[in-house]
């Protein structure tokens, strides 16, 4: 956004007598009723934050999952370079600037079909509840079915924990805009905890502009969530856990292990399986970064060792723990080890920011945000000028449960909305269809089971292999033909199934079914089955054909193509 377009749309907003996220009065003059904060500490809080982040991922990257409900032991945490600071090319820095950048284009009023569209159009690798809902963002399913536990197995993830980072940097002393925020970029891939993991994390980043206290900066983190969540129930027993073991954060780990990995009943929508060792769930991720925090003391490099020797997803907690503490400690005092390196022309991969845009972005989505919230900007008769910022009462998302899901809404892209989304989702199979059925388009196939042309498969030769995007979204063969009029025509298909699972083909024509048949051990011999669609109702017509591999449970559903050709009779 320009400067000017920047200042346009900061001044329309603050005539506004709604509050984005902002529940707050209209502003007194009384400084019980106000934070104020100096423009140039809250720049300098923030650049820490920043920097807090790439700190932690940057040390603690090499360990991540390598150790899964065990401790890291000691001599096993890698030393810190300055060098490692800087991790622009690192998902859990640049996945938030896409959040980020949509709010720099179109403001805080921008609508969550739009931050999806936005976010469809990524073009980095993801992962877990982040792929699932892009992938049905790509499909059509708009927000916030894309992260309803109907349509997204890893809705109780990690992933919007791991990005909240902005929504409190950008929301200094606001918890509703961090909150808020959540409901617009959070609910593009996760529900339940997964939500409320990264509206604590962004709670907490707001606290911290205003509060050195950790514990009362994760108190107001608990704040921004449902106290009735599971979420809010395992921080507030790493809270008691940390009263009693105060010096011995191995006991606390220990406790939290015990309920949030081992009790299957506090892993209710896990996506690895309760009984796993793999845990990417909010909470127990959550819980490492307040373990951080606490035990921490306040101490840079003691914070993120002991985010990090929690285990688990053991880059991106120690890279939240300590983007809260350096924000509490500010740029100018930290320790030069984690700045003198720092390369400032570094461009964050898949984004338009080094880290001087970066750190002027966020300034003017900070003073945007103070002014939606009926506070001011205030020079002084020295010329300082200051933010002014109602005090807010935090207003939680209302409980909601992945395994217990109110119902989706059903929401779509229109045809206008899905013309935005200019990426196309799945793996590149076109070279590999050429080559198998020329005339025949693939999309939305999945690279679960590494689809693509195999020279043998069960028996046959020269076989294609797709697979469904999600477990929601089916892949898809599609071709215009034009029917014979004069003859009996078929479509003729060879399928086969992996044997360990089975799918639904389904066959169109002009968007109408024509046929829809298991393909399983129950239906094929060997594992392999033909099947014919007669078409001959179509002669003399050109027909849009489809040929759909869908998923039955999410389970080994990979297609196989023996044959497609269209046969007269």
């Amino acid at each position: 956004m320009s400067g000017s377009r920047l200042l346009l749309w900061t001044a329309a907003v603050a005539g506004l007598c709604a509050c984005y996220g902002c529940h707050a009065e209209s502003l007194r003059a009384s400084s019980s009723r106000v934070r104020r904060i100096r423009a140039d500490e809250y720049v300098d809080k923030m650049k820490a934050g920043w920097l807090g982040q790439m700190a932690g991922v940057g040390w603690g990257g090499p360990t991540e999952f390598r150790y899964k409900g065990v401790i890291m032991p000691e001599d096993k945490m890698p030393s810190w370079e300055p060098q490692l600071i800087n991790q622009f090319r690192q998902d859990d820095i640049y996945v938030e600037m896409t959040f980020l950048r949509t709010l720099e284009l179109y403001g805080f009023d921008v609508s969550i079909r739009q931050a999806g569209i936005d976010f469809a159009n990524s073009g980095y690798a993801l992962w877990h509840a982040n792929r699932a809902g892009r992938d049905n963002l790509r499909a059509g399913i708009a927000p916030p079915d894309s992260g309803h536990p109907k349509y997204n197995q890893h809705a109780d993830d990690i992933d919007y924990q791991i990005e909240a980072d902005f929504s409190g940097l950008i929301a200094p002393g606001m918890p509703n805009v961090a909150i808020q925020l959540g409901e617009t970029f959070g609910r593009l891939m996760n529900y339940g905890d997964g939500l409320y993991g990264g509206q604590f994390v962004g709670g907490m980043y707001a606290a911290a502009f205003f509060e050195t206290d950790v514990k009362k900066i994760v108190e107001a983190g608990l704040r921004c969530i449902p106290p009735a969540s599971q979420y809010h129930e395992c921080i507030r027993d790493v809270l008691q856990w940390h009263r009693q073991f105060p010096f011995d954060w191995t006991r606390t780990w220990q406790l939290l292990n015990d309920k949030y990995q081992v009790d299957p009943q506090h892993r209710r929508f896990s996506c690895s399986g309760a009984g796993s060792d793999y845990n990417i769930d909010a909470k127990i991720n959550g819980a490492y970064i307040v373990m951080g925090l606490l035990y921490g003391q306040g101490d840079p490099d003691k914070t993120i060792v002991i985010s990090t020797r929690c285990g688990q997803d053991s880059d991106c907690n120690p890279s939240s723990a300590a983007g809260i503490l350096f924000t509490t400690i500010g740029y100018e005092k930290l320790p030069d080890k984690f700045k003198t390196a720092l390369d400032p022309s570094g461009k964050f991969s898949h984004t338009p920011y080094d880290f001087p845009t970066l750190v002027s972005v966020s300034e003017k989505l900070a003073r945007a945000a103070v002014l939606n919230c009926s506070g001011r900007i205030q020079t002084d008769v020295q010329g300082v000028e200051y933010l002014v910022i109602p005090r807010q009462k935090p207003h939680p998302t209302p409980l909601e449960q992945c395994w217990e899901p109110r119902p989706a809404s059903e929401s779509r892209f229109s045809s206008q909305e899905m013309a935005l989304i200019t990426v196309e989702s799945g793996k590149d199979l076109s070279k590999a269809v050429a080559q198998f059925a020329p005339g025949w388009q693939v999309s939305k196939c999945g690279d679960a089971e590494n689809p693509g042309l195999r020279k043998e498969l069960r028996g046959r030769e020269n076989v294609l292999v797709t697979h469904p995007l999600s477990a929601n979204v089916a892949c898809v063969l599609r071709r215009s033909i034009s029917v014979p009029g004069q003859r009996r025509s078929a479509l003729k298909l060879v399928v086969g199934h992996d044997a360990r699972g089975d799918w639904d083909l389904v066959v169109k024509a002009d968007g109408t079914p024509l046929l829809r048949k298991s393909i399983g051990p129950e239906t094929t011999n060997l594992g392999w089955t033909e099947v014919r669609v007669d078409l001959t109702r179509f002669a003399g017509r050109t027909v849009r054909l489809e040929l759909v591999n869908e998923p039955t449970g999410w389970h080994y559903e990979a297609a196989f193509w023996g044959e497609i050709s269209l046969v007269s009779e």
